[in-house]
């Protein structure tokens, strides 16, 4: 393609609205610099208690003044992109590459089999090319009532994908399309009539797969309706089993076709070898298995990956993707584009603050004029050589057209020779997990492997469409959201003390913004200490009668008044503009508490326990299993606390001091004897109140709820106990 003729596949365009950004930065740095003046001009010449605590607080301060110019980078220049889906079908409609779709499972308790088969559904349907799209799913459970429940899904897939290939379906996940159009629709004869039909069909599915869950098993008269149920005739358990491995469709020659005649997406099963002393690496090495396997049965140049619960939402998202790979000037160095993770169970105000609307929305996009967001584990198309460890090298281009199908020879032990590549035993002493695939002995193995890839020259795409690409799950319960929180954030942490740490890993090798943007991130369980002490030392001063901030009179409250109103404000706009409401916000910042008096203190202690010897690699799965009840609740936005847990005394004591302390200074001021000058005592009077504002909720499931998601009286009295110490302590 000659120069002048070239139309890019994909365009760019700079974030608006830069000039209120700068002036908030600016105006920021000026009031923090002013504090930090105050701090050091005040310092207390007394010795004992006044002067530790003034030390405490200005190290708090000088933690969060380094923390928030770290998150800047993440915020001072964001770029949008755009794709133009027209010129691509125009020039590579009949040399689209394959597409090899991953799936990954790990129980089917926590993680339903009919989700599973809802967003295996929704992947096979996709506008593509039937024959260059491959599905697989890695069942880490080694389930054989997943394996049913993806056996139902490829037969439904037979009249599934007809029917949104004739009626334009959008919603191509059939959960959420039926839930969505409830009754049939009276305005298309034909469309109604394959819409009972359809409808009757996934009920009948559904009822199968419900019931075999109930069960527990797969009875014996179902197991003859595939020969991969006999895999689990043996005894085999969820911890120590062979390979299984099961081509459910095969759309390879159009062997498989639908009621149509048309080919379908080629539909794996895969359950890696587990047997006790190997260690599997959780997902990473799931994903390692996949890209192995795939690699002998369809090898697409191209890779989604995708946890169980997140659906497709949006049918051209592989079109879309596309795009960016295949520009002729733009794309040869792309090694990753990365979707937002969304959610399609999010009440209207975002009870615990899942959506993450303000990283999704404002600073990957700013991470991507960096150099490239990072892989947060989802939603995410690799190419398959910079997933493998493949260096970029400057001016090697691909030609899209010649990239064909890998092509075996048929043979009857075929499946049996591939599933080697998933025994346990493969990867022993192989680069896998070091320089190939994703990278081993992190919770957040999904980051580093983005780093990698990034390093080794490939930059990363963040593509925020108008129509959602993916959808899935978010917690609905307070401690399944702050436990994965936990995860993140140790994981993080760990990135920030190893050797992946991107200031020493990426240097010279990513831009320094994109450095230090990662730090945002890998520097969540840090916070822990500071918002510890800021929420609790300030309310304890107010009890002794110590000031820790400028008089309410004095001239140095402006700078620390202006930062409180700025960043507020601002934080308010940015939610606002990303689609949020004011309530929302507010139980965003209840979360952000909440985080990193919880989670992040949880995180930043197992890592450093884990650095001493103390503590091992674990990995949690976040359930998707609810009940009625606790669904209702969440649907009301009523806080689920439910659950005896340590993270829980933990917020109640310290919202419990806050109120104790708070009763004590009114009732001073009541009966005309303060116990602190309140001149001098205005600020930390106005934080106490915050803290006992942002806990409201909490306050409300300790004394005025009775249902089954109040926080238990193990929890409250323990709390009140130590609330009632630390009070009268400082009294």
């Amino acid at each position: 393609m000659k120069k002048n003729d070239y139309n890019p596949l994909f365009e760019s365009k700079a974030a608006k609205w830069r000039g209120v950004y700068w002036f908030y930065a600016i105006s920021m740095a000026v009031s923090i610099a002013l504090i930090c003046i105050y701090r050091v001009m005040h310092f207390p010449q007394q010795h004992g208690l006044t002067r530790w605590t003034w030390i405490g607080i200005s190290m708090a301060e000088l933690w969060f003044i380094i923390y928030w110019i770290i998150t800047q980078f993440p915020r001072y220049r964001a770029v949008s992109r755009y794709t133009f889906k027209d010129r691509l079908s125009s020039r590579y409609e009949d040399g689209l590459p394959g597409v090899d779709i991953f799936v990954s499972t790990a129980d089917p308790q926590l993680e339903p089999p009919l989700m599973v088969a809802d967003t295996v559904l929704s992947l096979m349907a996709y506008d593509y090319p039937p024959e260059n799209l491959s599905v697989y799913l890695s069942d880490d459970g080694c389930s054989d009532l997943m394996f049913y429940a993806l056996y139902e899904a490829s037969k439904f897939s037979r009249v599934w994908l007809p029917f949104c290939r004739s009626f334009k379906v959008e919603l191509r996940s059939p959960n959420a399309y039926f839930s969505a159009v409830k009754e049939v629709p009276s305005d298309d004869p034909s469309l109604a009539k394959e819409w009972r039909e359809v409808k009757n069909l996934y009920n009948e599915m559904e009822a199968g797969i419900t019931d075999i869950m109930k069960l527990g098993r797969v009875p014996d008269h179902l197991r003859k309706h595939h020969k991969g149920l006999r895999e689990w005739e043996s005894g085999t358990s969820r911890s120590n089993h062979q390979t299984i491995l099961q081509v459910l469709i095969d759309g390879r020659g159009n062997k498989d076709v639908d009621i149509e005649g048309k080919p379908l997406p080629m539909l794996v099963y895969l359950a890696r070898e587990k047997r006790p002393g190997y260690p599997h690496n959780f997902k990473a090495g799931a994903m390692n298995a996949l890209i192995r396997v795939s690699s002998r049965i369809s090898n697409g140049p191209i890779i989604l990956n995708l946890d169980c619960d997140h659906y497709s939402n949006n049918p051209q998202s592989v079109r879309d993707a596309l795009c960016f790979f295949m520009d002729e000037q733009q794309g040869h160095n792309i090694g990753y584009v990365q979707y937002p993770q969304k959610f399609d169970n999010i009440t209207k105000n975002d009870l615990y603050g899942s959506s993450l609307k303000v990283p999704h929305d404002l600073e990957l996009t700013a991470l991507d004029a960096h150099g490239g967001p990072l892989y947060i584990g989802s939603c995410c198309f690799h190419r398959r050589d910079a997933l493998t460890g493949k260096k970029y090298e400057k001016g090697s281009h691909i030609n899209w057209k010649q990239v064909d199908e890998i092509h075996e020879p048929e043979r009857e032990n075929f499946l049996e020779e591939t599933a080697k590549f998933a025994n346990c035993s493969y990867e022993e002493n192989s680069p896998w997990g070091k320089e190939m695939g994703l990278k081993y002995g992190c919770p957040v193995e999904d980051v580093v492997t983005g780093l990698s890839i990034q390093c080794n020259g490939w930059r990363s795409v963040y593509f925020n469409p108008g129509r959602i690409g993916f959808l899935g799950v978010a917690p609905v319960t307070l401690l399944s959201a702050l436990i994965q929180q936990t995860r993140w954030s140790e994981g993080h942490f760990q990135i920030f003390l190893s050797k992946y740490c991107p200031l020493v890993y990426g240097h010279g090798k990513i831009p320094i913004q994109l450095q230090l943007s990662y730090l945002c991130y890998n520097l969540w369980g840090a916070n822990c200490l500071a918002t510890l002490y800021y929420v609790t030392v300030p309310t304890f001063c107010l009890l002794k009668g110590i000031n820790l901030f400028p008089q309410f009179s004095s001239n140095w409250i402006l700078p620390y008044t202006y930062v409180l109103v700025a960043k507020y404000t601002y934080s308010l706009g940015e939610f606002l503009s990303c689609g949020g409401t004011l309530k929302g916000w507010y139980n965003d910042q209840r979360m952000w508490l909440y985080k990193r008096v919880t989670s992040y203190l949880f995180g930043f202690c197992q890592t450093i326990m884990r650095y001493l010897g103390f503590v091992k690699l674990d990995f949690t799965i976040t359930g998707k299993n609810v009940d009625d009840d606790v669904s209702k609740r969440f649907e009301q936005e009523i806080m689920e606390f439910g659950a005896a847990s340590s993270m829980f005394i933990i917020l109640a004591t310290i919202a419990l001091f806050n109120l104790l302390t708070s009763i004590s200074i009114t009732r001073s001021i009541i009966i005309k004897k303060p116990a602190a000058d309140l001149d001098s005592c205005a600020l930390q009077i106005l934080l106490n109140g915050v803290v006992i504002i942002i806990n409201l909720p909490l306050f409300e499931a300790l004394f005025l709820r009775n249902d089954q998601g109040c926080i238990p009286s193990s929890v409250t009295c323990q709390s009140i106990v130590l609330a009632v110490l630390a009070y009268m302590l400082g009294y």
